[in-house]
């Protein structure tokens, strides 16, 4: 059976994770002067309440080629590999793992989700269930690749306050942001992620976001969509019970944003993906 590798920014609930036997390879985040290893000394509910408490953003960086490769040794007596990264255009992870992949005589290949958060989480999800259903790894990329041309990723930023932080928004700009109540959605398209609207108000923003997830596509039945927030269980709760009412997908998975996206998410963000 193909051996499924991923990173931690995919952001799937470990019972998941557990259920499928999926290894992951985690990246590490420093706050505050201080390194952590995502998902392994650092949960997403810790790792927000330290950002929160923090006037500088968090930094998080790819896992080395070095441990990808040690991985995929530890794995290679399995047979084929197939491991899943973040998108490119959001971080360094694919291409560690490419160069790992060099490193190691292990029958692995490598697939650029153009993903981030549950999109590239819902990914792999799907080529497991192919890996345990007995498919060969070209049969599951050869899928993956339909899937990821169809995947749709709505970001909604309920402040502007990490964007700020981060030095891609003057204080000026977040200061009118704030006073004004605007609310931003943006869209990631191809592993790059645009702005799309700006929207004055909760209620608006919300609904918009809703009528967006009809835009994108007509038919939900075989649809997974995946909520990830940055603490606001209640936005996500009435996100979940919103899509299920309109649109009757497949399912709907809710899980915290990791420390990838979430630096940039802020307070009350949520990511909806869907596939």
């Amino acid at each position: 059976m193909v051996q499924i590798i991923t990173d931690s920014s995919s952001d799937l609930p470990k019972e998941l994770l557990d259920r499928y036997n999926i290894t992951v390879v985690p990246l590490s985040v420093r706050i505050d002067e201080k390194e952590y290893l995502e998902g392994v000394n650092l949960n997403p509910e810790q790792f927000f309440e330290k950002m929160f408490a923090s006037d500088q953003l968090p930094k998080t960086s790819q896992p080395s080629p070095s441990v990808f490769a040690d991985v995929f040794e530890e794995l290679k007596s399995k047979g084929e590999l197939l491991c899943l990264t973040i998108s490119s255009g959001l971080s360094g992870t694919y291409q560690s793992a490419c160069m790992a992949k060099d490193l190691t005589e292990a029958n692995v290949e490598v697939f650029d989700t153009l993903g981030g958060s549950l999109a590239h989480g819902i990914l792999i999800l799907k080529a497991a269930a192919l890996a345990e259903q007995g498919l060969e790894r070209a049969a599951i990329l050869k899928k993956l690749h339909e899937w990821r041309e169809d995947m749709k990723i709505l970001i909604l930023l309920d402040t502007l306050e990490n964007v700020v932080k981060g030095g891609r928004l003057s204080k000026f700009q977040g200061s009118i942001a704030k006073v004004l109540n605007i609310k931003v959605i943006l869209e990631g398209i191809k592993g790059e992620i645009e702005v799309i609207e700006k929207i004055r108000g909760q209620k608006k923003f919300l609904k918009r976001s809703l009528e967006m997830i009809g835009e994108r596509r007509t038919d939900f039945s075989d649809t997974i969509f995946g909520i990830t927030h940055t603490g606001n269980v209640e936005d996500a709760e009435y996100m979940k019970k919103e899509i299920q009412s309109l649109y009757n997908p497949k399912e709907v998975i809710i899980h915290y944003m990791g420390a990838t996206m979430g630096t940039y998410a802020g307070k009350n963000g949520m990511i909806v993906s869907f596939i």
